[in-house]
């Protein structure tokens, strides 16, 4: 795992938080957090920029500044969670978040967009607090779990799915 404070320098990392926190950034509802159906019944917001090796979004362009540092060999998915404040922190359930045969080579990215309370937890133990302009990358076969917040109105992150021409964690 590598934690990267600091990602993107101060103008490209405001310029993409206020897109993505202002009020015309077009968000999608989900029912679901995690698919597990019925399991929580927290639901969350979400923007599918890339899936399925194509641009699902015109707003990708925004995302260039992350992309162009961490410079993957192939994207495979990149999408956008907003969840709203809870009472109490709630968690989401463990999972990965691209399951392949060959997801041992793949990896999974998480950018924080906003400072809030909510976290990223692992089932091996560490948890990652979300601190605006962090990017964590890891193995995408590594259970982990989200988490709400309870300090701020939303909790916002990026995760990006993709393979890298060599996984030093």
């Amino acid at each position: 795992m590598k934690i990267h404070k600091n990602f993107l320098e101060k103008e490209n990392f405001e310029g993409i938080k206020r897109v993505m926190a202002g009020p015309d950034f077009p968000w999608y509802f989900n029912g679901e957090v995690v698919n597990k159906p019925g399991k929580n019944p927290h639901f969350q917001f979400v923007h599918t920029f890339y899936v399925k090796d194509k641009e699902n979004s015109t707003l990708i362009e925004l995302l260039a500044p992350i992309i162009n540092k961490f410079k993957p060999l192939t994207l495979l998915r990149v999408k956008a969670n907003l969840l709203t404040r809870t009472e109490k922190h709630v968690e989401h359930g463990y999972h990965v978040d691209y399951a392949s045969s060959k997801s041992a080579k793949i990896t999974t990215g998480v950018f924080y967009v906003n400072t809030n309370n909510g976290y990223t937890k692992f089932k091996k133990g560490k948890k990652i607090e979300s601190k605006e302009n962090t990017f964590v990358e890891f193995k995408s076969d590594e259970l982990h779990t989200g988490a709400s917040c309870t300090d701020e109105k939303t909790r916002i992150v990026i995760n990006f799915n993709y393979i890298k021409f060599e996984n030093n964690y």
